[in-house]
């Protein structure tokens, strides 16, 4: 088996080398590599390096799949090489004319929302954990009652599930910060004044508990916990306007004055401006994705199950990020996640199929390890790797998503948290809802699994690669 360092010297030189590399950075699971002629990269040789689980060209950069994990040890080789990396904001200004605006908005949202996931997981899975020791039945295993829990247990756990969302605007006005160019630590304090004590807590006043300032008699004011889109637009705005102080104050007075100006400025708009609009929009946005997933008759699974890979295609799967925080946020729970899962776990299953029917030995090593990932909740290697090459696995795994999605609204299956799908995601489940849980996985994994077996893969497809 090949070591890092060694796989990473294939990359470069599969791409043309080191002076045709314009530029190279990482997410999650892959590898974003810009060059300077197109010509120079060696397709079929980076798809045939060990440990690569797909490649593609989109955006304009080549992304070159290799998993979580994997990907930042091959990038952290590749560096050591003595290539040049980028951050994904320099990143982003060499691809600004890539793609269409839309395209262009929703990566850098995601460029946003990536770093904070980790966290998010975390919270997601203490979430699941805190659920499991306070349910009734698994306390009844060591003979013990709800109200035999101790508080101040119930109070660790409590500071373990709402930190993050608590100071959810903080992590968000940061990222932006950090992704538009600004200092990531006024993004950071700017965030903090959102959600300050000082304010009219959100969830006081959803409640009826608190009462929200007013000011010049109509413009109402609370703090913003939980809230995405406020804390997002902040960031925005107050990176650009830091860098248009930057380059009018004085150097000399630049550390004092620069942050005063920004502050001041940054959480006047967003308290009496940015704030209440977006809050509102915020609001459109949650009643709009709660009416999709109320439909009847499994309907609104049957619909995010099918499309919700095709989403991942695009590149704009994050905006799901803040969709699922809404819902955590105004619910309690999750129903997006078990119908993403069934999508997740259906595009696994149609890879193994073409794992198990196939008889090339390169195809196997790239089809079941693809699948296991899936299975993990990551599905690019699975999708870009194996299913998209041949076409019809792809869309018998659209179907497998839709049946299981289907189900998973029919039993009204709701997540504790977040971000984790498959197999991870069973912590999310750790109550009543286990086994149907375990159902809409085997039914999404089931129904691609046997379609692509019996429809969607043949010998012919094989020998045409």
């Amino acid at each position: 088996m090949a070591s890092n360092e060694e796989i990473a010297k294939q990359v470069v030189e599969a791409v043309g080398g080191e002076e045709n590399i314009q530029s190279i950075a990482h997410c999650a699971t892959r590898l974003r590599v810009m060059v300077h002629d197109h010509e120079k990269v060696d397709v079929e040789g980076v798809e045939n390096i060990e440990k690569v689980k797909g490649a593609f060209y989109n955006s304009g950069q080549y992304q070159i799949i290799f998993g979580t994990g994997t990907v930042n040890r091959i990038y952290e080789e590749i560096t050591n090489q003595g290539v040049t990396g980028s951050t994904k904001s320099e990143m982003k200004e060499e691809t600004k004319q890539q793609g269409n605006r839309f395209q262009r908005a929703i990566r850098t949202f995601g460029d946003v929302f990536v770093p904070i996931i980790p966290v998010l997981v975390a919270t997601g899975l203490f979430m699941g954990v805190r659920g499991l020791f306070t349910q009734e039945q698994i306390l009844a295993l060591f003979g013990m009652a709800p109200e035999d829990v101790s508080e101040n247990f119930l109070l660790f756990t409590q500071v373990l599930t709402d930190t993050a969302f608590v100071f959810l605007p903080a992590l968000v006005a940061w990222s932006t910060f950090r992704v538009f160019g600004g200092t990531p630590v006024l993004g950071l304090v700017l965030g903090l004044m959102l959600v300050s004590p000082s304010l009219p807590n959100a969830w006081e006043v959803a409640a009826g508990t608190a009462e929200p300032l007013q000011f010049l008699g109509f413009i109402p004011v609370i703090g913003y916990q939980g809230s995405v889109l406020p804390a997002f637009f902040a960031g925005l705005v107050g990176a650009k306007v830091e860098k248009f102080f930057r380059k009018r104050v004085p150097e000399a007075l630049d550390l004092i004055v620069t942050p005063f100006l920004v502050l001041l400025i940054m959480i006047t708009l967003s308290l009496f401006a940015l704030g209440p609009l977006l809050h509102i929009v915020e609001g459109w946005i949650f009643e709009g994705t709660r009416a999709l997933l109320e439909l009847p008759y499994g309907l609104s699974g049957l619909i995010i199950g099918f499309f919700n890979q095709i989403i991942v295609i695009t590149g704009v799967h994050h905006i799901f990020n803040f969709l699922e925080i809404q819902l955590l946020e105004n619910l309690g729970y999750n129903p997006f996640n078990p119908i993403v899962t069934s999508a997740i776990a259906a595009q696994g299953g149609a890879a193994l199929a073409v794992g198990v029917k196939t008889s090339k030995n390169k195809m196997k090593a790239l089809a079941y390890p693809s699948s296991l990932s899936a299975f993990l909740g990551i599905t690019e290697p699975a999708i870009f790797g194996v299913n998209l090459r041949y076409g019809k696995p792809f869309i018998m795994g659209l179907i497998g998503g839709g049946a299981g999605g289907f189900l998973a609204a029919l039993v009204n299956l709701k997540a504790t948290g977040m971000a984790i799908t498959v197999l991870p995601g069973t912590l999310l489940y750790l109550n009543e809802q286990i086994l149907w849980y375990v159902l809409v996985n085997l039914v999404g994994i089931g129904v691609a699994f046997g379609l692509t077996y019996m429809f969607g893969f043949d010998e012919k497809m094989d020998e045409g690669m």
